[in-house]
């Protein structure tokens, strides 16, 4: 018993502060997020491990490129400085500064579980990531000179998959506090916005095949999905013990 009460005090603990928005709809939207993520990367993961998808991935990646000229992306010199720049939003330095942002924010005014959350989140998200790179093995690529600095594999994306992780995940802990539909969906909008500029950027600057930004995509978006059903789960756990007068 006295297990019991400290396991729902934890509970209690990690969801307070937090909250879900539309508590009916949100795990079926969730969850088909997951389903079809986990889907999308393992098909994607499967073409580029069988040298399938590899014509693709040359096509769209030459697609940026200026015809007869792969070493010059498309558009203007400022645009390549802009890439790089939009590059370094999915950076570690920025995502970890804004992450400590964030997180102090929550701290400060109490929150802390919500601080938790944001912080295991991404960080198993980049985690995860780092460990499919060197499961795959997969090496950048080779048509061009690489704008930008690398230091490990290319698949999946590490930019794409941490950003979408990151900023759905502070996305989702914004719209709980929103009545306003309309401000949840600008929310959740610039989220995937920022995610799919970083990701393009990084195809652009020649230092990720395009399946790598996909597959980025799907898993940090099924991550984000399933870091947010797991709180949602929790908190609906809370409540109910709450209500059933389990409480201390």
């Amino acid at each position: 018993m006295t297990t019991f009460l400290k396991s729902n005090r934890v509970t209690e603990w990690l969801v307070r502060g937090i909250r879900n928005g539309n508590a009916h709809r949100l795990p079926v939207v969730l969850f088909a997020i997951l389903t079809l993520g986990v889907y999308a990367f393992i098909e994607i993961a499967e073409e580029m491990a069988e040298g399938e998808i590899r014509k693709f991935d040359e096509m769209l990646f030459l697609s940026l490129r200026v015809p007869g000229d792969p070493s010059t992306p498309l558009g203007p010199a400022w645009l390549q400085e802009t890439a790089v720049e939009v590059t370094s939003i999915g950076g570690f330095p920025l995502i970890i500064l804004t992450l400590a942002a964030v997180a102090g924010f929550f701290i400060v005014t109490r929150r802390y579980g919500a601080a938790l959350y944001a912080v295991l989140a991404v960080g198993s998200g980049a985690l995860l990531s780092q460990t499919l790179k060197q499961y795959y093995g997969r090496p950048r690529p080779d048509l061009v000179d690489h704008l930008d600095t690398v230091h490990t594999l290319s698949f999946p994306s590490g930019h794409a998959m941490v950003t979408t992780v990151a900023y759905l995940t502070l996305a989702s802990l914004v719209i709980g506090f929103l009545t306003d539909r309309r401000a949840r969906i600008y929310v959740l909008a610039v989220a995937v916005f920022v995610a799919v500029i970083v990701g393009v950027s990084r195809v652009y600057l020649g230092v990720h095949w395009p399946s790598d930004v996909a597959a980025g995509w799907a898993l940090g978006a099924a991550w984000a999905s399933l870091s947010w059903l797991i709180l949602h789960f929790l908190k609906h756990h809370s409540r109910v013990q709450i209500e059933s007068g389990d409480k201390p």
